[in-house]
């Protein structure tokens, strides 16, 4: 019989075998699938992280914001001559100078007024449900319900419920306001020292960070990454306080005009208020609505002096600030929205302060990384920004392709 050729020299004919899998791919597709798990739990890591070291993270966050706020000034004084030690002391004391000067005017009739908030709400609830409020009607039906089920308990010769008077011999709100004052004065305390280190380092870190960079065109995109959120935090917080400032100036004066009891604590109230976005006003709004309330007892009166609150601000937020700073910076709002919700979740009143500093900041940095540019054009800015026109030019241009 005739030998395959195969067969030459007693070798079988090797069968032709499937090609095994790289083991390469295999660990790439294995950590492709566990790489969302991964990052899951990263995230929520991270945002316990940031709850539990609260107290730490928001004087060091508001440092370095005033850092690079402070960073423009610094350099114009170091071109005068003026060390950057000096500078970074001149700002320090005059920061703490502004905010001693100001607690110490404020500190009385802010005591006074946290102190009153029970009493201005028990003496509005007793005003709305007392006769010819606009809750008698429903504090008429809950005593004649009390009074039916009396009557139906001892018709059945049951004793009567024994009545407990809660006496609350803790020490109120204006008590625990002033037990957080030891907690907020370290952190105030961290954050002004911290700030003066920063300032005085002059450009170290700013120099570091370029460095740290391995070629030439990161190193360019990081110098200009920073110089732009100088820029934008300075725009930005600078029109912000000389806005909120003229704000709180026109509502103390309107206060005034309408006859409200301190228009200077709620002029004050309205600035501060007002570095919140969309809650402040609010909050601002019902406070004045509820002094009015009590000072004069009238549920219509009360509603217009809270409508001139609101309007003023309105006023501000529709036209003011768009035209002051909407030409340099605009913001998704619906991102700020989200920003705030979730700075308050995290840090509380600081938080809502300082989400939108932060919102601009993240901004800046997605529009300077290629990779991350699609989420600063969700984010909204000036510089990036797709408009309407352009968006109907490409939906034309997409369907005209596509048919």
């Amino acid at each position: 019989m005739a030998r395959r050729s195969d067969d030459i020299g007693g070798v079988p004919p090797r069968p032709d075998l499937p090609d095994r899998p790289d083991p390469t791919d295999l660990l790439v597709g294995r950590l492709t699938r566990l790489s969302f798990p991964i990052w899951g739990i990263f995230w929520i890591l991270m945002i316990h992280a940031l709850i539990f070291a609260s107290e730490l993270l928001v004087p060091i966050t508001a440092s370095i914001l005033g850092y690079f706020l402070l960073n423009a000034p610094r350099r114009w004084l170091a071109r005068l001559g003026v060390p950057d030690a000096v500078s970074a002391a001149f700002f320090a004391i005059l920061l703490v100078a502004a905010l001693f000067l100001g607690g110490l005017a404020l500190a009385d009739p802010m005591y006074a007024f946290v102190t009153d908030i029970p009493v201005l709400l028990q003496e509005g609830l007793a005003s709305l449900q007392g006769p010819g409020g606009f809750l008698e009607p429903f504090s008429r039906a809950a005593d004649a319900t009390e009074a039916a089920m009396r009557e139906a308990q001892s018709a059945r010769g049951e004793a009567a419920p024994l009545a407990v008077e809660v006496v609350n011999e803790g020490q109120g709100l204006g008590g625990s306001v002033v037990s957080l004052a030891p907690g907020l004065l370290s952190q105030l305390v961290l954050s002004v020292v911290l700030l003066y280190f920063l300032v005085a380092s002059g450009d170290l870190f700013i120099q570091k960070a370029v460095q740290a960079a391995d070629r030439f065109e990161d190193k360019r995109n990081t110098l200009t990454t920073i110089r732009m959120i100088e820029a934008r935090l300075g725009n930005y917080l600078g029109a912000i306080t000389l806005i909120n400032a003229g704000l709180g100036l026109v509502i103390g004066l309107a206060m005034w005009v309408w006859g409200m009891p301190t228009p200077v604590m709620i002029g004050a109230m309205a600035m501060a208020l007002n570095f919140v976005p969309f809650v402040g006003a609010v909050v601002g709004a019902l406070v004045v609505a509820v002094i009015a309330f009590v000072e004069w007892g009238s549920l219509w009166t009360a509603l217009l002096i809270c409508a001139t609150y609101y309007a003023l601000t309105a006023i501000e937020g529709q036209l003011v600030t768009p035209t002051l700073v909407g030409q340099r910076l605009r913001l998704n709002v619906v991102a700020v929205f989200l920003a705030v919700a979730f700075f308050a979740w995290i840090w509380s009143v600081m938080g809502m302060v300082v989400a939108v500093p932060m919102l601009i900041v993240v901004k800046v940095v997605c529009d300077s990384v290629p990779r991350l540019r699609r989420i600063g054009l969700f984010l909204g800015d000036a510089e990036g920004f797709v408009q309407t026109d352009e968006i109907d030019r490409l939906s034309t241009e997409t369907r005209a392709g596509l048919g």
